[in-house]
């Protein structure tokens, strides 16, 4: 399936899934793995509500070496915001940094951090560790929302907010997402509010669990 943001590329259905709190996941997440992530407005606080998971929202820049021993990622499941190294840029950046809103910069894919392959048997696989659930819903709807929230005057930077900004907060998740997926991390993206999961179908042709239905 096709239709998420560009740089997401083609998804695939999960057929074997489970309910946790009303939430359909994987049949193979643990609850504790889960990491959710997305831009502004993209459905993350409701799922990590639904899921009853940590109520403060925490923050991964992903340029930093050792990124997934930091200690907040240990309270599962909760809210992430991604901060993403550019092009041009020193410091990474949020997608609702007024920095990068002001003019959006390309990702630097070659500064993101990975974790190793786990060698060992008494090593921590990082990989397999966490599991990142990306929102990438429709931008339209996205861009209702966050509308309407900015009349509340709550969060001062979604003032004046434009729908191409919000097309590429998302197109931005969605390259996170296949990246992460393609460096061997677990990910699985939403492309709806309230939508299951679906698997990032890889680069090969892969066509997973049920087709590309």
């Amino acid at each position: 399936m096709n239709g998420g943001p560009r740089g997401l590329g083609r998804t695939v259905r999960i057929n074997e899934l489970k309910s946790i709190r009303g939430v359909a996941l994987p049949a193979s997440v643990r609850f504790r793995q889960i990491l959710v992530c997305g831009p502004p407005c993209s459905g993350k606080s409701t799922l990590v509500t639904a899921l009853r998971g940590w109520p403060d929202e925490g923050y991964i820049d992903f340029a930093q070496r050792g990124w997934w021993r930091q200690r907040m990622l240990a309270f599962r499941p909760r809210e992430i915001h991604c901060g993403l190294p550019y092009l041009g840029h020193r410091e990474s950046l949020a997608v609702f940094d007024r920095e990068w809103l002001d003019t959006p910069p390309s990702i630097d894919f070659d500064r993101i951090r990975i974790p190793r392959e786990k060698r060992r048997w008494w090593q921590v696989d990082w990989r397999r560790k966490y599991v990142f659930d990306i929102q990438v819903p429709p931008a339209p709807k996205v861009f209702a929302i966050l509308r309407e929230r900015a009349r509340t005057g709550s969060h001062p930077v979604d003032q004046g907010i434009t729908l191409e900004q919000v097309r590429r907060q998302l197109e931005v998740h969605g390259q996170l997402a296949r990246f992460l997926h393609e460096s061997g991390l677990q990910v699985h993206v939403r492309m709806e509010f309230g939508g299951a999961p679906r698997r990032i179908a890889s680069s090969g042709g892969e066509e997973g669990e049920g087709g590309s239905r």
